[in-house]
């Protein structure tokens, strides 16, 4: 059973889903979907990518609605059998492990290239792994009420910035509209679909839910608030630095934000203020990836979650640590993302396939 302190508002559902989508994703993605589609109607494409991932998401729920006080760890061997329940837990667990890595290697590169330059990788992780340890062991609702102060915060600063750059915009640079057709559209949807990575969190805190009948509404909005972000976020950068800046930059992002200045403000440049601000917001992404692991190794193994988020320290530090440059930190991004096509795109479909054909069969079994 639940202790009432374990349960979550369908807001702070929410807010957990979007955070986790967002993460890394939203400094790199008019830079890796614009390498696919190479025209500027990559906001379609978002719009479609994000169409699917709600369509996977609410088979997620409906996947959930049938074990309503279990989450994904524990009606997995229900599902397939305990020995196969056991190895697609542990593929889970290993999923957020190398989440955790990427995250916490992100939010490392970021800090040490643009803030604190020269400050060793170890020296940037400890702080965050071990606020991370202490956020964990307190539960789920110590882990919402840090994102409820988070999310509003890098919101509304990302908008700001955004819209303060709309001096560069050049409308020449998002058209033509559909002037290569439709084809190149569709090619980036793969590439595209690995930012919205992260709803997956609902086969695991979907139990947690107080008001278990608003989940399909939960991710919904889960995933439509990163999508529209998305879309703002590489129409104004595209629409600033053109499609040829765009591809010459790893962060197009953040190089739009330092591309301007404001005077008369006690901010006159914003790219400082945004990362600090956007380093909490992969702290979250790696946060929630964490307890999750924990937990999942707590679930299968039945043992205490709290041990396990000191025992998964050591492999995060490892798996952070493997990536030498930047080129191999966005590599073990794309392999993520990779994994959470086939686990979150394909297996919670054919889970609840098996669940309609054993229900049949259950039903049937009377009138033989």
């Amino acid at each position: 059973m639940l202790r009432p302190i374990d349960r979550l508002t369908t807001p702070q559902t929410v807010i957990i889903c979007t955070n986790f989508i967002l993460g890394t994703g939203i400094l790199t993605l008019p830079r890796t979907a614009l390498e696919k589609v190479k025209t500027p109607d990559i906001w379609l494409t978002i719009i479609i990518a994000g169409l699917i991932s709600m369509a996977v998401g609410l088979i997620i729920i409906k996947l959930n609605e049938q074990f309503p006080e279990k989450s994904f760890y524990e009606y997995s061997g229900e599902i397939m059998g305990k020995w196969m329940g056991k190895i697609f837990n542990f593929l889970f667990i290993s999923y957020f492990l190398l989440i955790c890595g990427f995250h916490l290697r992100s939010l490392v590169m970021v800090t040490s290239y643009f803030l604190l330059e020269g400050t060793p990788s170890w020296a940037i992780m400890m702080p965050f792994m071990w606020l991370s340890v202490y956020l964990a062991v307190g539960g789920i609702n110590p882990i919402a009420r840090v994102f409820e102060i988070i999310f509003p915060i890098t919101v509304i600063l990302l908008l700001l910035v955004l819209l303060m750059s709309l001096k560069l915009f050049e409308v020449d640079y998002i058209r033509p509209f559909l002037g290569s057709g439709i084809l190149p559209v569709l090619h980036g949807i793969r590439t595209t679909s690995l930012s919205f990575t992260g709803f997956e969190i609902f086969l695991f805190i979907g139990v947690f839910m107080k008001n278990r009948k608003k989940a399909k509404k939960a991710v919904l909005f889960g995933i439509g608030i990163p999508v529209v972000l998305y879309i703002i976020t590489v129409i104004l950068v595209i629409g600033a630095l053109s499609i040829d800046g765009v591809l010459g930059r790893t962060w197009p992002t953040i190089t739009l934000i330092r591309s301007y200045e404001i005077t008369g403000l006690i901010f006159e440049r914003f790219d400082s203020l945004f990362l600090v601000v956007w380093i909490m917001q992969m702290f979250a992404s790696f946060n929630i990836s964490h307890y999750v692991a924990s937990l999942g190794l707590a679930k299968t193994t039945h043992k205490d979650r709290k041990l396990f988020v000191y025992v998964t320290l050591p492999l995060i530090y490892v798996i952070a640590m493997i990536p030498k440059n930047v080129d191999d930190v966005f590599h073990l991004g794309d392999f993520v993302g990779n994994i959470a096509l086939l686990l979150i795109g394909v297996l919670p479909f054919i889970l609840l396939v098996i669940l309609k054909m054993k229900g049949k069969k259950y039903e049937e079994q009377p009138s033989s």
